[in-house]
């Protein structure tokens, strides 16, 4: 899949964050795996959303602890 596509698949799934707030845990999954999809290709990762991802991972820990 070209850069373009996940980025826009990206969007997508912060804009669902952001309007269905309630869906938020399966968002976050599709995120990292859009992430991973860019990680897997040697894709440069945008450096907002590596620390997006972490602070996501920090509020999933800090809910489950």
């Amino acid at each position: 899949m070209a850069l373009e596509a996940i980025k826009a698949q990206i969007d997508l799934l912060l804009q669902e964050m952001i309007n269905q707030p309630e869906d938020e845990h399966e968002i976050q999954e599709q995120l990292r795996e859009k992430l991973g999809e860019m990680r897997a290709m040697g894709l440069p990762l945008p450096a907002d959303l590596v620390e997006l991802e972490k602070r996501l991972d920090d509020d999933l820990d800090a809910k489950e602890a």
